[in-house]
Formats: structure tokens, C-alpha cells, sequence
């Protein structure tokens, strides 16, 4: 079946969410996935570090924030590169989330959200359990990293 002959989505709430991601690589090609912790709504799911925009911030300087916040590391803004972006209906609001890449920063990864962290290869992604917009960002990774 095609993109033309695919049922249409379903009209969702009007509500945007924008939130951003990054998918930090390491020097083996693998990306950081974080475990959403108890208490949190999509508890145990593996998603890329990020978050949600405070009022007037940028995309760009609100991920620099989550990143030092959750991972306690450093990264600059000309070593965030936009990559993919995903746009998924929820029940309560409609996600749009950029996927930015990062290869350098400073500091050393650590969870300071009381999360778990895993360095994964994008073709192995999928065998871990992610929130459903997330899911569609594996492949532009695995076409820039290789599996």
C-alpha cells in the first residue's frame, strides 16, 4: 500500500507540544538513550535526552539546558546539527520534536534525573521499548550511522 492509498490520521487535540532531543554520539557511532524514570508518565521507555521549550526560548538553547541539567554536560550550539523531526498525535496534545546530533561536548555523561543510561547502536534500537514518537527518528540515524 501506498502513501496515497494509507488511511488518513486521525484529527487530533489542537494543543502543540514542542519539545526537544539530541542524539549524542560517542566515538563508536553509539547513541545515548535514557530510561524515563518511575513516576513520570511513559515510565521505562528509552528516549533521546531532551525536553520541553521554557516560554521565549530557542530550540537550540533550551536542549543546551536539558543537557546540562540531566547529563551534566556542556555542548555548544554550533555542535548541535539539526537532523529529523517527529510530529505524533497524543491522546492530551500533538508532539513536534527536532532531533538535533551532537558529537562533542564536555563533560562526562551522567544521570542526574535518577535515570538509567545506554549507549546503543540505531540498529539496535528498536529492540528496546520507546515512546512511539521516537520511534521514527531510528531510521535517519541508522542512515547516518549504519546499523
Amino acid at each position: 500500500m501506498g502513501c496515497e492509498d494509507a488511511p488518513l490520521p486521525q484529527q487530533g487535540p489542537a494543543r502543540i507540544l514542542l519539545v526537544v532531543a539530541c542524539a549524542l554520539v560517542d566515538a563508536d557511532g553509539r547513541v545515548l538513550l535514557a530510561q524515563r524514570p518511575p513516576g513520570k508518565q511513559l515510565a521505562g521507555l528509552w528516549e533521546f535526552p531532551g525536553g520541553k521549550l521554557e516560554p521565549q526560548e530557542r530550540p537550540e538553547a533550551a536542549l543546551i539546558r536539558e543537557l546540562r541539567e540531566e547529563l551534566g554536560i556542556e555542548v555548544r550550539e554550533t555542535c548541535l546539527a539539526p537532523l529529523a523531526f517527529a510530529s505524533h498525535g497524543y491522546p492530551e496534545f500533538h508532539l513536534l520534536m527536532p532531533l538535533y546530533i551532537c558529537r562533542k561536548w564536555q563533560g562526562f555523561v551522567q544521570p542526574r534525573d535518577g535515570q538509567a543510561l545506554k549507549w546503543v547502536r540505531p540498529g539496535k534500537m528498536r529492540e528496546l521499548p520507546m515512546p512511539p514518537a521516537d520511534a521514527p527518528l531510528i531510521p535517519p540515524l541508522i542512515d547516518l550511522l549504519g546499523p
